[in-house]
């Protein structure tokens, strides 16, 4: 699953930037992080343009660090960016999201998975990729690991292991030799649990991969649909627990 040396790609985020000031700060944070070639920062239109070998979660992470929210707006090509949104489907749960899968194409067959958790039980959790994206009965309708059926390979569904620590947070960034178009549908389950998937399982979060925008695809600052711009839909979001 590990792959060569990673290309260098470029990350779009939505910052709060009201004056040089703002942009001198984030020039200075992201320039601390291995692996950032460039940073661009657009003032009028508030938006960060990152190139380089950082994975999404830890340019968020760098940023908000400094006091500043972002957002992603777009990484990678066109048609090389999904997302998947993992929800609990145990029942009575008021926020059942928790967790974010960001997946960025970089080269041919070559894929950054990069997976931030919150809000799960402390332990080892492991991630595969699933046969479909049926998630109308929660993991257990998932059907087994992507290739696990295919004999003499080892299945590249099969992800890893995440560790959540005792704050119920955990992460993973890893390369991965698949593309883009291989996994659009399909799902992404996270389970510590042994044995086969229940639907309403604690232990166990899914959600179906999609396509994300790639790199200036999705530069709105006011949505059409709710005429709400992206940081009022951004405190909604957050408190319904996305990440």
């Amino acid at each position: 699953m590990r792959m060569m040396e990673r290309p260098p790609f470029k990350t779009l985020f939505a910052v709060p930037l009201h004056c040089d000031g703002c942009v001198k700060n984030v020039k200075n944070a992201l320039s601390q992080i291995e692996g950032i070639l460039n940073v661009d920062c657009h003032l009028e239109q508030q938006l960060v343009e990152v190139e380089g070998t950082t994975a999404p979660s830890k340019i968020s992470a760098s940023l908000q660090a400094i006091g500043k929210d972002c957002i992603l707006r777009g990484s990678g090509d066109t048609n090389g960016a999904a997302v998947c949104i993992l929800e609990t489907h145990a029942p009575n749960v008021g926020n059942p999201v928790r967790g974010l899968a960001r997946l960025v194409q970089v080269g041919p067959e070559f894929t950054i998975v990069d997976i931030s958790l919150k809000g799960l039980a402390p332990g080892t959790y492991q991630a595969s990729i699933r046969q479909n994206g049926d998630i109308s009965r929660g993991a257990a309708s998932t059907g087994i690991v992507w290739e696990e059926d295919m004999k003499g390979a080892e299945a590249r569904g099969r992800l890893g292991q995440i560790e959540v620590n005792s704050e119920g947070s955990g992460g993973m960034i890893l390369d991965v030799s698949i593309a883009i178009w291989e996994l659009i549908g399909r799902s992404m389950v996270l389970s510590s649990s042994t044995g086969s998937l229940q639907q309403y399982d604690e232990a166990t979060i899914v959600g179906v991969i999609a396509r994300s925008a790639g790199i200036w695809e999705n530069d709105k600052v006011v949505c059409s649909c709710s005429g709400k711009t992206v940081w009022e839909e951004r405190v909604e979001q957050t408190g319904k627990g996305m990440l």
